[in-house]
Order: C-alpha cells, then structure tokens, then sequence
C-alpha cells in the first residue's frame, strides 16, 4: 500500500483559467435569495450530504457533525440573501460548515473527543473487508494528527474535490495559503511513521 500522502490526490488541479462551466445553482441560489422557500429547500438537499460529510470527518462525530450542519441549515435562511456569487455555491456552503465546525470544536471538543470520535469511520460503507477496514482506520488517525488547519485543508482539497481556489475561498485564506498547507501536510505525513501504512513499513 502506498503512503497515505501519495494515496490522497492533494493536487487541487482545476480547469484552465477561463473556462469554468457556469454554476448549477447559481438559480436555485438566487431565487432562495429572494425568498423562494422550494429553491431554497432544493438547494439543501442538493448539498446537505456533502455539507455534512465535511462536519463529519472535521468533528470526527456523527452527532456532532449533525447538529453542526441543522446549525448552518438554520443560519442558511437569513445568511443566503447575502449571497453576491463571488464564488460558487457549494464553496461559499462549505466555507460556512468549515467556520461553523470552528466555532462548534471551540465550544465543545477537545482534541482527545476529536480523535476517540473519529474511530465512527469504522463504519463508514458497507461492510469492508479487514483490508479496508485497516485503511479506513489508519486514514482516521492520520487525519486527527494533524494540526486543525492542515487537516480542514485536506479535507476540502483531497476529501471533497475542491480546486485550491475553491479551498481558499471557504477557508478563507489566500490560494497560496492552501497549496503551502498541503506541502505541509504531506511533508508530516511522510515523515511521522505513524501516517505510514504498517503493512508497509513491515513489508506485508
């Protein structure tokens, strides 16, 4: 098995400058804007399992990720008419659930609840073999090791698909932020032995 920072693609590569497809939901968003409630309950539905994948695997608990997400869904209602789509929706929702599981880890969480939390993604899928299960455990500690920013960043770039644009605009950092973290990231994770794979390091 390869080493979990050649195992997740950190790249972020998007599409040359210029030739974005137009956003799906830049409708749905501005009619919501406007008050539409259909839109508006379309436009959560559309997002609210990847908003929540991301307070999830950030929170390491399935409840606490639920009521980070119900939180947004709740601050969505008055926030959504402050849209101005200066990036595309599903960025802007999920700078939101980045900055809500900020204030959430703030208030609740202590780094040894994030790490105990994140061993639910033992049972994330259905029914792995002891293979996957061994990776699914070991990406889960490899992730709570990492320093909080890091760790959102990868999330976002390796986890979700996000360009580095994309990343920096719901972090809310400069682009070169994000690609210097992620230089980061996977220069610690080569480096702490226990980010590498077992299997590996004794050669099974």
């Amino acid at each position: 098995m390869q080493p979990l920072a050649t195992q997740m693609d950190m790249t972020g590569a998007g599409p040359p400058p210029g030739t974005a497809p137009p956003d799906p939901d830049a409708d749905l968003a501005a009619r919501a804007a406007r008050g539409d409630r259909t839109a508006f309950e379309a436009l959560l539905r559309r997002h609210y399992d990847r908003m929540h994948r991301i307070a999830w695997r950030m929170t390491g608990s399935r409840h606490d990720a639920e009521d980070v997400v119900q939180e947004v869904c709740c601050a969505l209602v008055e926030r959504i008419a402050g849209f101005r789509g200066e990036a595309r929706v599903s960025t802007w929702l999920f700078g939101i659930v980045v900055n809500a599981c900020r204030d959430h880890h703030r208030r609740r969480t202590t780094l040894a609840r994030m790490k105990e939390g994140l061993g639910v993604l033992l049972r994330l899928g259905p029914a792995p073999d002891g293979r996957d299960l061994h990776r699914r455990a070991w990406l889960a500690g490899a992730l709570a090791r990492l320093d909080p920013r890091l760790r959102e960043t990868v999330v976002l770039v390796a986890g979700e698909g996000l360009t580095h644009a994309e990343a920096a605009h719901a972090l809310g950092v400069a682009e070169a932020t994000v690609s210097w973290r992620l230089h980061e990231a996977r220069r610690r994770l080569k480096s702490d032995p226990l980010t590498t794979d077992p299997e590996e390091r004794h050669g099974a």
